[in-house]
């Protein structure tokens, strides 16, 4: 049978996207595959061995958790399994009527004849839009595309959520800015684009990042919330709030070449929750600032959100609710795996037991911030930037390891010897243990985990570039690239 890699696991599996196994049940057919690539199992199961909450394995488009047999559920050589991580006709039931705004005007109704023409949006389906209040959070890589095309539509209020700045590593896939908007709030530049598009939507601005204190206050005036963030604690937070809020979350989440959708949190479906009851640990997911993303991903995956926006702003066709798509833009392939709505889901079930918004940082793990930077992380001594050059000025003997990909070396350095993180197990040897080593990467993340690996292997004086390359340039030399 074959089992279905994801791309976040593909390194721990030899690069491959599919593995044939012969097993005859889920459970014997993991543990063939783990056996294959022992690098798997700690990312797939638990010290206890139990798989992981964060990790869910379909059987054809079945979730395990729901069959009979569990992981025990017999399986043919025909079958297939599939590992998925967290990464990121008429009203569906639980998704409430939208209000229809009184007229169109006739600049609308030949802005938006195309739509006028088609039987299932109509005058009245258009008026429907021009009345919809959309919550998008983030004007980033989703959130571009997204607002672009909603406004496009005729979404008559756009509200975005958003503190960051453009910044020229963005301009390849958040296409809603410029080159002369580097150094600009996301927001503005967002908008100065939509009413570019269409100067009778309504932009409603909240430069500020989405917290337990104001998610419930901002939410309330939306009909609809488009989740385009990056990073998990926002993301279970955008959740809660919109099933406490009774508001259908339009969900996607990108990461290389490979994407996911869904609608969730409306009254019958399930929501992110049933999906994924727990994140996965702080550093076990790379973020695509260092996994990289393909530019065009974020652009496939925000147009099908948008498109799941206005069906459900309609009323038509058949959203994604109880349905994950998959999508696989290096083989160009879609999938889709069947969602079931968990009676034990905390925030969204018989009885829940998650009901008001809690601390999302601590319940992801991420330990709180502090005036101070921590001086030592699991074990591993953190230098500071600052540090590092003053020591190197010094002439002191300190051995520099580089644990990105050569391409990222080509782009900035610090010099240093490179080994990427990947390869580290195959080239320990390289290394002199006797040495003091000050491991570093783009941010701290994949240096963290090399360093804690050297540590586990004997390695006695190691240290962690807090911050990694990027701290570099934004504390030592401003000529480094940030990238």
């Amino acid at each position: 049978m074959q089992i279905h890699i994801p791309t976040p696991l593909r390194p721990y599996a030899n690069k491959q996207a599919v593995v044939e196994v012969s097993a005859p049940t889920v459970a014997q057919a993991l543990a063939a595959l783990t056996s294959q690539f022992p690098e798997l199992r700690k990312h797939l199961y638990t010290e206890e061995g139990k798989l992981r909450a964060f990790v869910n394995v379909y059987l054809n488009d079945e979730d395990i958790r729901y069959l009979d047999h569990k992981e025990n559920a017999p399986v043919k050589d025909s079958d297939s399994l599939s590992i998925i991580p967290s990464i990121a006709g008429g009203t569906p039931v639980g998704v409430a009527p939208m209000a229809k705004a009184a007229t169109l005007t006739p600049e609308e109704m030949g802005r938006y004849s195309r739509h006028l023409i088609l039987p299932e949006v109509g005058e009245e389906g258009q008026l429907k839009l021009k009345a919809a209040r959309v919550l998008c959070i983030g004007a980033g890589g989703l959130g571009a595309p997204l607002t672009m095309y909603l406004a496009a539509a005729g979404v008559g209020t756009l509200g975005i959520v958003d503190f960051d700045v453009v910044e020229a590593s963005n301009l390849h896939r958040q296409v809603i800015h410029g080159t002369s908007d580097v150094g600009r709030a996301k927001l503005d530049s967002a908008e100065d684009s939509l009413k570019a598009i269409n100067p009778n939507v309504k932009i409603v601005k909240f430069e500020t990042r989405l917290t337990s204190e104001n998610a419930l206050k901002i939410f309330k005036d939306f009909d609809i919330v488009a989740d385009g963030t990056d990073n998990f604690p926002t993301r279970y937070l955008v959740n809660d709030a919109c099933v406490l809020s009774g508001i259908p979350n339009v969900y996607a989440s990108i990461f290389r070449f490979e994407g996911q959708a869904s609608v969730f949190a409306t009254k019958d479906g399930p929501c992110y929750r049933c999906l994924y009851p727990e994140p996965p640990p702080p550093g076990l997911v790379p973020s695509c600032a260092e996994g990289g993303v393909l530019g065009i991903l974020p652009g496939l995956l925000g147009i099908i959100q948008a498109t799941e926006v206005i069906k459900l702003v309609l009323g038509q066709g058949e959203p994604l609710v109880g349905r994950l798509l998959l999508a696989d833009t290096l083989a160009m392939r879609f999938r889709e795996l069947k969602l079931r709505k968990n009676a034990d889901c905390p925030v969204c079930g018989t009885h829940p037991t998650v009901t008001k918004l809690i601390d999302y940082e601590q319940f992801c793990g991420i330990p709180p911030k502090s005036a101070e930077p921590a001086a030592v992380v699991n074990g591993v001594p953190q230098m500071q930037p600052v540090e590092l050059k003053r020591r190197m000025d010094a002439g002191e003997d300190l051995f520099v390891l580089d644990v990105r990909e050569p391409y990222e070396f080509a782009i900035a350095q610090i010099g240093g010897h490179l080994i990427p993180l990947n390869d580290l197990p195959q080239r320990v040897r390289e290394l002199d243990a006797g040495r003091e080593i000050v491991v570093h990467c783009k941010a701290g993340g994949r240096s963290q985990k090399a360093a804690e690996f050297l540590t586990q292997n004997g390695f006695k004086h190691i240290h962690n570039l807090a911050g990694g390359i990027t701290a570099w340039s934004e504390k030592v030399d401003p000529k480094v690239t940030k990238y």
